[in-house]
Parts: structure tokens; sequence; C-alpha cells
């Protein structure tokens, strides 16, 4: 039976998000070499693929105070779209390259939010590019706002709302550390992993997250968190894993064994 999984590669593995705008082109194309061996060995596995804007969209949405609302140099959307167009092109060009038929989805050409939640963003494309074979890809963006004028959307926020039709059974989330820790392992010198989050402890985990380091205007570690675990706990047999993509052949041995034991587990 095919298999429906969101994968997204965090903006901080594949950036340097401490500088502008440097992406990191080798880790870039061993991800997607991975992906395409998975698609290879599972022909029944169907993907979304997301990713985050790292130091190109996060740096410009910083400097113009995007999150604040009410902006007033409007060259900052114009200059943050095209900031976070530049490292998707990266992204796709290196998933055509290892042959997978990713499209590139924009999605502030459709989304819509309402002080700073998204509220509408077209589902025809995702969903009949799955059905022909390919790829859907979709990124951290900037989208126009009713209440705030313009927003930031993350990667997050819109895997959130294409399964609310899409119906993934998985999600996978790659960043640069091996999953959810008791505080940031960049900056604390006695951190611990957590294996799991669920509606048991879901409540002590949020209070002990701290934000990721460097320079992330959609909230860090603990806005993923939140948003993820509302989606858990609106889907009970959905799972969420997060785990690096910093080791080899994980992210491939991820997407062909839900089982796998690595990371952390999030789910209701």
């Amino acid at each position: 039976m095919s298999e429906l999984v969101f994968l997204k590669l965090g903006g901080s593995l594949i950036t340097d998000k401490r500088r502008f705008e440097t992406p990191r082109p080798a880790v870039i194309s061993r991800l997607a070499k991975e992906i395409a061996e998975a698609l290879q060995a599972n022909p029944d596995l169907r993907l979304v693929l997301g990713h985050g804007s790292g130091s190109y969209g996060h740096f410009l949405a910083d400097k113009y105070q995007i999150q604040q609302g009410g902006l007033q140099d409007w060259q900052g959307y114009v200059e943050t779209s095209a900031a976070a167009q530049r490292l998707n092109r990266l992204v796709t060009d290196s998933l055509l390259t290892e042959g997978v038929p990713a499209v590139s989805l924009q999605p502030s050409a459709s989304a819509r939010c309402t002080d700073g939640e998204l509220v509408e963003m077209a589902l025809d494309p995702v969903a009949t590019l799955l059905d022909r074979g390919l790829v859907p890809l979709v990124y951290g963006d900037i989208a126009l706002d009713t209440t705030k004028g313009c927003t930031i959307i993350s990667t997050e926020q819109i895997f959130v709302y294409l399964a609310q039709s899409l119906r993934p059974q998985r999600i996978l989330m790659v960043g640069e550390v091996s999953g959810v820790f008791s505080g940031d392992p960049q900056r604390d010198s006695i951190v611990r992993l957590v294996p799991e989050i669920n509606s048991r402890n879901y409540a002590e985990i949020e209070r002990m997250l701290s934000s990721s380091f460097g320079v992330d205007v959609t909230g860090g570690m603990l806005g993923k968190v939140r948003t993820l675990f509302k989606l858990a706990t609106d889907q009970p047999t959905l799972t969420v894993r997060i785990i690096t993509g910093r080791r080899n052949r994980l992210v491939q041995d991820a997407l062909l064994d839900a089982s796998l034991q690595e990371g952390t587990l999030l789910h209701y």
C-alpha cells in the first residue's frame, strides 16, 4: 500500500543560519540523493517535500521586522520573497539532478493569512502532482495577511494546512540536531534528548524548550513542536519524527522504515 510522507529539510541544516545567504550545497546534494534512493527503493512512497528558508529568508524578515506587522517599507516583502526563492532554486535543482521529480510550488502565490495564521492556500496543485507520481516541493515564505499586511509562513504551517486535506501517515522533520533536547545543544553544555513527546508529557516539554540558535523569526524548536503537536492532536494516527540530517543515510532509512528508533517521536 502507498504511504504519504511529508518531509521537511530544516533551514538550519541546509544553510548556515548565522551567516547571510550561506547555503550548504554538499548537504543539500547528499540529502537529495538519499531522497532519490528512498523513492527508488519504495515505488509506493509518496512525498511532499518542504524546506526552511534558513539564512536566506530569516535575516531579511528580521531586518524588516515583518512579523511585527504593519510593514512600512514593502521593499522588505520583495526582498524576502526573492531570497526564499533563491534558496528554493538551489534545493529544486539538487533534487532534479538526483532524479527526484520535484515540482516547486511557491506558497505565497496562493497563500492568505489572518494575523499570522495560514487560512487559505491552493491544494489542487499539490494533490494533482501527487496523483501524477511527482513530488510537490514547498518552502517557508512570505505571504499577504489581512490583519498584519504580510507575515512569514513556516513550512510547518504549510504542512499543517496541507495535512488537513491530504492526511499523511507520517511527517519527518530533518534538522541540524538529533531531535528535541531539554535545552539548546549548541549553547548548553548539559542537555538530554527527549525521545518521545505525547499527551502525557507535552506540557512539561513545552515549558523547558527554548528557541533554536541563530536568527529564526518562526519560533525555533518550541514553535515547531507546538504547531506539530496541535496537528497530531487533531489527527491521532499521525506520527511526527524529528531527526538530524547530519548523519549519512539517516533520512533515507527514516523514509523507508516507519519504526526506526531515532531522534524524537511526537504523537498524541
